[in-house]
């Protein structure tokens, strides 16, 4: 059996490939390195240097016969995509239909997709569920929810079976300081060096923090589940505030640290947690890991 995980040099998708190398499945990784690192790269796995949008995807698909693949590559954060919707929609969507275009001549069974939650936006009906009207607020959010149409047309047109993914706010180790999941990496780095916290807002606005191996074992599960062809939150369904967040860092170190709250952030969420039970229904997935847990975990690895 040979997977192919795009992004796998990635925050997610390096964790991804450590849980399928666990099964020693065979595990190739596409990347192009722009945000992936070399120091993430399993060795157990075959890395190939390439980027999703390049014209020779297809022949190395087609050369190499991926019997499943896990689509983590893309653009992630909501400022960039406001900053350069160009560059969103090129890797995001072009770089998506590409994916798919490959997979579908060479045969790939089924594709898992790396969708957000930013595909909801704002709303007043928590915990969202996957039926909830999707209305992003960000081009970045659009993107994700194009994959997942693309995602549909092609299994309704052409057969091949998908599962997306809609993540919550993911963190852990190995994450960069970006996407909304990146605060806890930011605020990780800053206790370590003794600096104060920025807090955009109040520090009352709720994000569902999910921790990257239930994420990686949730993919596992899509995988090898039988197809269900659908969308599925990746989540806790537990909401926390920024500010709670920092009292779990601040006892998990024992430190006081000082929080500077300046202006709210563009297009920022307000409140967001979301249902998991389709998750658990779909793929009898669910968290492992508590947030006191997860965070554990990451702080001892900055350290």
């Amino acid at each position: 059996m040979k997977v192919l995980v795009t992004g796998g040099a990635g925050f997610i998708g390096s964790h991804i490939v450590d849980r399928l190398l666990e099964d020693n499945i065979q595990v190739y990784i596409l990347d192009n390195l722009s945000t992936g690192a070399m120091r993430n790269i399993n060795p157990g796995a075959v890395f190939l240097k390439k980027d999703i949008r390049d014209r020779d995807v297809t022949e190395l698909f087609i050369r190499e016969r991926f019997d499943y693949v896990v689509h983590q590559a893309a653009q992630t954060t909501v400022s960039r995509s406001l900053a350069n919707p160009y560059y969103d929609c090129d890797v995001n969507v072009l770089g998506m239909v590409n994916v798919l275009e490959a997979s579908r001549v060479s045969g790939v069974k089924k594709i898992v997709f790396a969708s957000s939650a930013a595909v909801y936006g704002d709303t007043a009906v928590l915990p969202l569920t996957e039926d909830c009207r999707t209305h992003p607020k960000s081009f970045y959010g659009e993107s994700k929810l194009t994959g997942e149409k693309y995602l549909e047309k092609y299994y309704e047109n052409f057969g091949l079976e998908y599962v997306a993914l809609r993540y919550a706010n993911v963190y852990g180790e190995r994450q960069a300081d970006s996407g909304e999941g990146g605060v806890i990496s930011i605020f990780s780095k800053k206790l370590s060096a003794g600096e104060p916290l920025t807090v955009y807002g109040d520090g009352c606005q709720t994000r569902d923090y999910v921790y990257v191996r239930d994420v990686a074992a949730a993919n596992y599960e899509a995988l090898f589940k039988e197809a269900i062809n659908c969308s599925v939150n990746i989540s806790t369904a537990i909401e926390t505030s920024v500010n709670e967040l920092i009292r779990n860092m601040a006892r998990i170190t024992e430190q006081t640290p000082q929080a500077i709250y300046t202006a709210e952030r563009q297009n920022d969420i307000r409140r967001s947690v979301l249902s998991n039970q389709a998750a658990g229904s779909k793929l009898g997935w669910c968290p492992n890991y508590t947030l006191a847990e997860g965070l554990s975990l990451t702080l001892k690895a900055q350290n």
